[in-house]
C-alpha cells in the first residue's frame, strides 16, 4: 500500500513538473513554470508558519527544513526529466558548502558563549546589577547600553536574553516597565550587532563572503548608535524614576572563566588573521579556536581534584557549610556538553532558509528580484526597502538573497544593506531572533502589540541611522567594488 502511494505521488509530481517552457539542456528558467510557482507557494507557507511561531508553539526550523527538502526534490525531479541531473547536484553542493562554513563558525561562537555561561560570568554580571539597586531609569539605560556593547562580541540573541533576565528579576512584575525595557534591549542588541562581524548572522555572512573587510564594519558604529539612541531617548521619558527593592544574590564565578574569555578573543583574532592575511575562510580560525577550548577543558578536568581539595580545606576552616555543599556537587567542565547546548533550532532554521533561498535562486527568482529591485530602483532605495522587509521576513533570508543576487552596487551600498538588514528587524518584535526570544522569555509582559505601539519611534531611529551613514560615509558610495 505504501509503495503504491509513493508511486502515485511521484507520478503526480511528474505530471505537475513537466512543462513545455523548459529548455532541453543547460540551466532552466523556471520562474514562470508550474514547478516554480509551486516552490514559491511552499516557501511562503513555510514562512507563514515561522512567523506564527509565537502562537503555534512550532519551532521555526521545522517548516523551513520540510520546505527546503520539497523545493530541491522538485528541482531534482524536473532536471532528471530533462536529462541534466549533474547541474542540480553541483548547485545543491554549492549552497550546502556556504551553509557548512557558517554552521561551523556559529557553532564555535555559541560553544564559547555557553562555556562562559556555564562558568557563571553572565550570572555574576546579573547579580551585580541586581545588588546595586539601580532606579528604573538607570536600569533602562544600563541594560540598553550593555546590550549595545556586548552584542558585537556575544551576538544579539545571547545579549538580549541576558539583559532581559536582569530586567525581569529586578522589575517585580511591572509589565509596562518590562515591555519598554525589552523593546529597548531588542533595539540595542540589533543595533550593536550591526557594526560587528560577530554581532549577527547577517554581518557574519557579509564578512565571510569577502564583501566587507573586518575593520570596515566599524564605520557603521555611529549610524548604529543613533539607531539605538533616538527611540531610547523618547522611551526614556516614559520610565518612572523610582527604585525597586534591592535583591541579594550570591554568584561564584567558576575557575577558568576569565581565561575562556581570553581564549575566545584569541579565537576571533585567529579567524580574522586567517581571512585577512592568508585569504582562507574564517571558519578555519574558529575551528582552531575550538581546539584551544578543548585543550583548556582538558586542563580544567585534570586539575579539578586539586582545586576542589584546596577549596574544601578553606571552607572547613571558615566553617562554611554552604560552600562545602556546593563543592560536593561540582561537575567537571565538558566542552562537548557546551556544543550540545548550542541553539540548534536557529542553526537548523538557517540551513532551511539557505537551501530554500538557494533553490529559488537556482530556479531564477533571485535574478528576477534583482532585476526588479536593483534594475528598476536606485540601490539606496532598494536597500532601505529590504531593511523594512526584514522586519517581517527576518533578516537572514533577506541578506542571503542579496548575497546570492550579487547586484552591482557601491561599497557604501553594501554597508547600507548590512546596516538596514541588521536594524530593520527591530521595527517588529518578530523581525529578529532577539525579539522572538524575548517574547518567550518575558511571555505576557513583552508582546507583539506592545512592541508595535512604539514602531513609529523605532522607525525614526531607522531613518536617522540611514541618513547618518549616507552623510558620514558619502565617499564610499562613489566607487564600485
Amino acid at each position: 500500500m505504501q509503495r503504491k502511494l509513493c508511486l502515485l505521488t511521484l507520478g503526480g509530481l511528474a505530471a505537475l513538473f513537466s512543462s513545455s517552457v523548459f529548455a532541453a539542456a543547460g540551466p532552466l528558467d523556471l520562474t514562470y513554470s508550474s514547478i516554480g510557482i509551486f516552490a514559491v507557494v511552499i516557501f511562503v507557507i513555510a514562512y507563514l508558519l515561522v512567523m506564527g511561531e509565537e502562537y503555534l508553539h512550532l519551532r521555526k526550523s521545522k517548516p523551513v527544513l520540510i520546505a527546503a527538502g520539497i523545493i530541491w526534490v522538485a528541482i531534482g525531479w524536473t532536471y532528471i526529466n530533462h536529462d541534466i541531473p549533474g547541474v542540480t547536484e553541483a548547485a545543491f553542493r554549492h549552497n550546502l558548502l556556504e551553509y557548512s562554513e557558517l554552521l561551523l563558525f556559529l557553532l564555535v561562537a555559541m560553544t564559547y558563549i555557553n562555556a562562559m555561561e556555564e562558568r557563571g560570568l553572565f550570572d555574576a554580571l546579573r547579580a551585580w546589577m541586581v545588588r546595586r539597586g539601580f532606579s528604573y531609569k538607570s536600569l533602562f539605560w544600563m541594560t540598553g547600553f550593555l546590550a549595545f556593547f556586548i552584542s558585537p562580541i556575544a551576538d544579539n540573541l545571547t545579549t538580549a536574553l541576558l539583559m532581559c533576565a536582569v530586567v525581569i528579576k529586578v522589575a517585580e512584575g511591572d509589565k509596562r516597565f518590562i515591555n519598554l525595557c525589552c523593546i529597548n534591549i531588542v533595539i540595542a542588541a540589533n543595533a550593536g550587532g550591526a557594526f560587528s562581524p560577530f554581532g549577527d548572522i547577517t554581518t557574519l555572512m557579509v564578512w565571510q563572503a569577502g564583501i566587507i573587510k573586518f575593520n570596515e564594519f566599524f564605520i557603521l558604529f555611529i549610524p548604529s548608535l543613533l539607531n539605538y539612541l533616538v527611540p531610547a531617548l523618547v522611551m526614556g521619558f516614559f520610565i518612572e524614576n523610582r527604585k525597586p527593592a534591592a535583591l541579594y544574590e550570591e554568584v561564584e564565578v567558576k575557575r577558568g572563566a576569565i581565561r575562556i574569555v581570553l581564549l575566545f578573543l584569541l579565537t576571533i583574532a585567529t579567524a580574522v588573521a586567517c581571512h585577512s592575511l592568508l585569504h582562507l575562510p574564517p571558519v578555519l580560525g574558529m575551528m582552531t579556536g575550538l581546539g584551544y577550548l578543548q585543550f583548556f577543558g582538558y586542563y580544567l578536568r585534570q586539575t579539578l581534584p586539586g582545586s576542589l581539595a584546596r577549596k574544601r580545606v578553606m571552607a572547613e576552616k571558615r566553617g562554611d557549610e554552604e560552600a562545602l555543599k556546593r563543592l560536593g556537587s561540582v561537575v567537571p567542565f565538558d566542552v562537548f556538553n557546551r556544543i550540545a547546548r548550542a541553539e540548534w533550532d536557529t542553526l537548523l532554521f538557517f540551513y532551511g532558509v539557505v537551501m530554500c533561498v538557494g533553490g529559488l535562486g537556482f530556479m531564477g527568482y533571485l535574478a528576477l528580484v534583482s532585476e526588479v529591485l536593483y534594475g528598476g530602483w536606485d540601490a539606496v532605495y532598494a536597500n532601505v526597502a529590504l531593511g523594512v522587509v526584514s522586519a517581517v521576513v527576518d533578516n537572514i533570508p533577506v541578506m542571503f538573497a542579496v548575497l546570492s543576487m550579487q547586484p552591482e552596487m557601491s561599497h557604501g551600498n553594501w554597508l547600507l544593506i548590512t546596516l538596514t538588514a541588521g536594524v530593520g528587524g527591530s521595527l517588529l518584535s518578530i523581525g529578529s531572533a532577539a525579539g522572538v526570544a524575548l517574547m518567550g522569555q518575558a511571555r505576557g509582559m513583552y508582546t507583539f502589540f506592545g512592541h508595535l505601539k512604539w514602531a513609529p519611534v523605532i522607525f525614526l531611529g531607522y531613518v536617522a541611522s540611514i541618513l547618518a551613514h549616507l552623510w558620514l560615509n558619502a565617499d564610499s558610495f562613489k566607487v564600485f567594488g
